[in-house]
């Protein structure tokens, strides 16, 4: 008897559930645990969409790393943290990787993903794409020319009229519009640990860090692109992602008009290439 197409969605799932358990033993951000997640993410992505709530869910997972330090115990003591950390989160995704499975199994593959596409529907895809940026003017004036050449209509937070508002509240109002963000991760701020006052590195603006959070919560990382320019410290729950180098040959262009694409803009890669 043939299988049927919820017996392969509920058996790609339970293979990805049956590693759980080492999973949670292994160490954060480990060979073994970094293919395991990516792998759970594709098998998710396949069966339900690539922009389903079940791909959001499992993306918001916040899977620890630990903080590094030149003091050893300090060190030891975080490594432990984000150990205990690390096996909370992999059970969590374990019970949220149970749950879909049952929700396949108990409402059919069909009538979940259908009912997930009204909502998508009802998703605002306009072309209105957030650009959040810190000090970096020709970063930022490059990717909202590029993204209006897409016939996106990039949304720069201080070009916009604040009609008496907080800045909070003309941020939230703007957020609110767009269906999707690129975050510039730009070398403008340098900072470190309090201990570590002589090992400063270059960080991207605190607005920047805010910014990029909100975004991967109100409408999901998978709506979320971040460009990085040289190197910087990145924010420690949001490492694991993939940023993509804003390279002088101009390579983040089309990987940054493939994150369009995937996520339902009507993007033609051929104008990139």
């Amino acid at each position: 008897m043939a299988e049927s197409t919820e017996d392969q969605a509920t058996r790609r799932i339970q293979n990805t559930l049956d590693q759980v358990a080492a999973m949670a033993s292994c160490r954060p951000n480990s060979p073994e645990f970094i293919k395991w997640r990516r792998d759970t993410g594709i098998a998710i992505e396949r069966i339900f969409g690539a922009n389903s709530r079940q791909v959001n869910e499992f993306g918001s997972i916040r899977f620890p790393v630990p903080a590094w330090s030149n003091n050893v115990a300090i060190r030891l003591t975080n490594e432990l943290a984000a150990q205990e950390e690390h096996r909370r989160q992999v059970l969590a995704a374990g019970a949220i990787l149970e749950s879909m499975k049952e929700e396949v199994r108990e409402y059919g593959l069909d009538n979940v993903t259908s009912s997930q596409g009204a909502e998508l529907r009802n998703f605002n895809m306009g072309n209105k794409v957030f650009v959040i940026h810190g000090r970096d003017e020709e970063a930022k004036q490059t990717v909202a020319r590029f993204l209006s050449g897409l016939d996106l209509e990039p949304v720069i937070l201080q070009e916009q009229a604040s009609k008496g508002n907080t800045i909070i509240e003309k941020f939230e109002e703007h957020a609110q519009s767009a269906a999707f963000a690129v975050a510039l991760c730009t070398p403008d701020d340098i900072g470190g640990l309090a201990d570590e006052s002589d090992n400063l590195k270059s960080r991207m603006r605190q607005n920047v860090v805010f910014e990029l959070g909100y975004f991967a919560g109100a409408i999901g990382r998978n709506r979320v692109c971040a460009l990085m320019k040289g190197t910087i410290e990145r924010p420690s729950d949001y490492d694991g992602v993939v940023y993509i180098p804003m390279d002088s040959n101009e390579g983040w262009k089309l990987a940054l008009a493939r994150e369009l694409k995937a996520a339902g803009f009507d993007i033609d890669l051929n104008r990139v290439l």
